[in-house]
Parts: structure tokens; C-alpha cells; sequence
């Protein structure tokens, strides 16, 4: 799979803030999230439009080093909640222009530089997936656009759950050695993944192969369950093998 254009994680970053910031105006703030324990709904839009901000102060900035999450400007959910949805969209709004603005300078992301797009198809993903957390907590039933979620997958296997230097990766807990996870998006051509556990850890292939177990639906579902958003009933999906070897991964790789 070949990653999205910018200007296809700008379009979804402003349409999944829009959706956050509409629940926001007329929901509850302070109703649980299921999906995100311990957080509430104003924990929740605090913790997207912060982390635009952060994201857009690294770009804007040039940063070649981390930059403290709160201390960010402007980081805090506003005290009026009128201003909540409106401080959302401001927010995507000034991580989309730096960002445009930027190119392909190189910019902090995560211990290494990257070029500075990283964080528009970074921030795509938490977006997405934070605006499905507050629909599930409102009673809504999330979807994310195929194409999204299929490179959300890809990103989920191939950055998200690989474990920053120096940290402990978990992944060879959830995978047996000489096992491996065949996950197939059935609606994105392409959208197939191989996660095994090899000599060397756990290596993941673009690749249709057979694994122990496959995995096969929707590509929203799919991303979803795999962040455990959704069972694999509500996703839509069906396991091919041992199940196990799925809810074995699923378990030593959380969000």
C-alpha cells in the first residue's frame, strides 16, 4: 500500500473534527467514554485539540526535539463550553496550514526526523479514531472512509504498535514464535498484512499470505477492532484458524 496524499489526511482531519466538535455542541461533556476508560467526552476534545496543537507547534517550529504535550498554546479546552466545537475546528484548522506550509521539511516525530507530513497522516488516524470513541460514547455507530481506515491498518502495524527505542515491545507476547496474523481488508484492494513471529521478533509484510489465523472484513471494522473499539462482531469481520492467535494479539497490543 502507498500512503495517502496530503491532501486527502487534511480532508479527513477537518471532517472527523467537524463530527467531534457537532457531538460536543450537543452532548453531555461530562458522560463517560467507554472506549477511552476514565476519560470523559471534555477529556476526550481536550485531548484532540491539544494534540493538534502539539503537532502543528512541532511543524511550525521546526522542532528537532520533543515538545512537552501541555505546554502547547492555547491547549486548554475553553471554560465556556460554547467555545468547545469552535476551539476544535481553529485547532485542526492551524495544524492543517503549518503543515501545508511546511513540505517535506524535517521535523521531530517520535525520537527520529521525519519529514513533516508524518504528522498529518499521524494526526489523521488519532482523529479518526478519537471521533469514533465519542460516537460510540453518544450512541452513534462510527465509520470510518475505507481508504482511511485501510491506511490506518498500515500504520497500526507498522508504527503505532512498534515500540519507541529503549521501550519493551510487546508484540512477541501476543504472537507465539513461528506464528503468524493474515489481516484482509475486503472493501480496499490491496489492504493485506502479514504479522509474524520469526527469528528476529515480529515482522509485518504488505503481503496476501497464509497465516495461522486470518482476519477478513470492512476496513473501518477492521481498524476498530484491531484498536479495540469495536468486538469483531461489530466490525463486521470474520476470523479464518485459530481465533486465539487473534485475541492473543489484541491483547499485548492496546491502543
Amino acid at each position: 500500500m502507498s500512503q495517502l496524499t496530503p491532501e486527502r489526511y487534511y480532508a479527513e482531519i477537518t471532517a472527523s473534527t467537524a463530527t467531534l466538535a457537532a457531538l460536543v455542541s450537543e452532548s453531555d461533556l461530562t458522560q463517560p467514554v467507554p472506549s477511552c476508560p476514565d476519560w470523559t467526552l471534555r477529556q476526550l476534545a481536550t485531548h484532540v485539540g491539544r494534540a493538534h496543537r502539539w503537532a502543528a507547534e512541532i511543524v511550525r517550529t521546526r522542532s528537532a526535539e520533543f515538545i512537552p504535550f501541555r505546554s502547547v498554546p492555547d491547549g486548554r479546552f475553553p471554560d465556556e463550553p460554547a467555545q468547545g466545537p469552535g476551539w476544535l475546528t481553529a485547532g485542526a484548522e492551524r495544524l492543517i496550514g503549518v503543515t501545508s506550509e511546511a513540505g517535506t521539511d524535517q521535523v521531530w516525530a517520535f525520537g527520529i526526523m521525519r519529514p513533516s507530513g508524518f504528522w498529518a497522516r499521524r494526526m489523521t488516524h488519532e482523529t479518526a479514531v478519537h471521533r469514533a470513541d465519542a460516537q460510540l460514547a453518544t450512541g452513534a455507530a462510527p465509520v470510518i472512509e475505507p481508504d482511511i481506515a485501510a491506511d490506518g491498518i498500515d500504520e497500526w502495524f507498522t508504527f503505532i504498535t512498534v515500540p519507541d527505542p529503549g521501550r519493551e515491545d510487546t508484540r512477541p507476547a501476543g504472537l507465539k514464535p513461528g506464528q503468524s496474523l493474515h489481516v484482509h481488508t475486503s472493501d480496499v484492494p490491496g489492504g493485506e498484512w502479514l504479522v509474524s513471529h520469526g527469528p528476529d521478533g515480529i515482522e509485518v509484510r504488505r503481503e496476501h499470505a497464509k497465516g495461522d489465523a486470518a482476519v477478513r472484513g470492512p476496513a473501518s471494522g477492521l481498524l476498530l477492532m484491531l484498536t479495540r473499539r469495536l468486538t469483531l462482531e461489530q466490525a463486521g469481520a470474520e476470523v479464518l484458524g485459530d481465533p486465539e492467535v487473534l485475541a492473543n494479539w489484541l491483547a499485548a497490543t492496546p491502543f
